[in-house]
């Protein structure tokens, strides 16, 4: 049984019949079966053949819906695609329950080695920034850039407003807190997680608002929600104890692509004090603050993101150019 497995709940449950998940304008759905695990992959097609390939992780309690403002606005640069990694999303939980970090890790990499997709322009939020710097740091042959927003790396000093998220890793605790908020509307759960996720709640549209609420009425019917939650919340914490050369901090010094790191001052799950220590450990990046944004820039100010990677990739682009020049 791995460290993250929870033994009083089955770990492959199958999905009931519930509301279908949203897709917005442009976008794709498809399911791809792969070894233990089934994904669903949201996609915009591409403006043209030939395009590099792009991958969205999104973080905890999330799903590729959570990329979807950014995506429209890299068209014409990359061929995007979002993972709903497994348990979340309109994704399955694994067959073998591994909601992991390396789990997650080996989903992404069994994709892209699957769809041949590699290298891509690797995208990770929150959880899933901590995900993409292991498949980074483990096989650098399938990443061509990297872009982590609010990435979930170890913190000594965790914000008090982190606690409730992390106390989800204890035995327990999730169904403790199921039956203290089996009273709350979605309405009232959607509100909670924006007050915590964004710098300024206030920007998200009536729209938006009632996208999210619907998602979440989806979600709480499935039976492996609160399952998913818990484990995957495990695993962030198992990760942060690792020491040694699978310590995500020593795995993120081994990262050789060109790494941009976003971080919001308002952020209540990862300090913004981290940017610093981030920028130090990965060896090619660049630092980019938001002053007014949370946990989740993408979705707050995706045109600022959307701005930052183009530079990322031009700036990349002209050093490759330059050093095939003088090879």
């Amino acid at each position: 049984m791995s460290s993250t497995e929870l033994p009083s709940v089955l770990a492959a449950t199958v999905a009931p019949r519930v509301s279908t998940v949203r897709v917005a304008d442009g976008e794709q759905l498809r399911s791809v079966g792969l070894p233990g695990v089934t994904l669903t992959v949201r996609s915009r097609p591409p403006a043209r053949e030939g395009l590099p390939p792009a991958l969205f992780v999104h973080g905890l309690g999330g799903s590729s819906q959570n990329w979807s403002d950014l995506m429209p606005l890299l068209d014409g640069l990359v061929d995007t695609e979002a993972v709903d990694l497994p348990g979340f999303g309109d994704s399955p939980p694994p067959d073998d329950g591994d909601y992991s970090i390396t789990g997650h890790a080996r989903a992404v990499i069994r994709y892209l080695d699957a769809q041949d997709r590699g290298p891509v322009h690797l995208f990770g939020n929150s959880m899933g920034g901590a995900v993409a710097t292991r498949v980074a740091a483990v096989r650098p042959d399938l990443v061509r850039t990297l872009t982590l927003v609010s990435p979930a790396l170890p913190e000594i000093l965790v914000q008090r407003s982190a606690v409730p998220t992390g106390l989800l890793a204890l035995p327990g605790v999730a169904g403790l807190f199921t039956r203290l908020t089996k009273d709350w509307t979605a309405e009232q759960r959607v509100r909670g997680v924006m007050a915590l996720c964004y710098g300024d709640p206030g920007r998200v549209t009536p729209e938006a608002f009632r996208h999210a609420v619907d998602e979440m009425e989806r979600r709480l019917r499935l039976p492996y929600f609160w399952d998913a939650m818990a484990r995957s919340a495990r695993g962030i914490v198992n990760a942060y104890t690792l020491g040694g050369q699978h310590g995500l901090w020593r795995q993120a010094e081994r990262v050789l692509a060109p790494t941009l790191l976003i971080y919001g001052c308002r952020d209540q799950l990862v300090s913004y004090r981290m940017a610093q220590r981030a920028a130090r450990h990965f060896r090619d990046s660049r630092l980019l603050t938001m002053p007014d944004a949370g946990h989740v820039a993408m979705m707050e100010y995706p045109e600022t993101v959307a701005t930052a990677f183009r530079e990322l990739m031009a700036d990349t682009l002209r050093l490759n150019e330059a050093l095939n020049e003088h090879a």
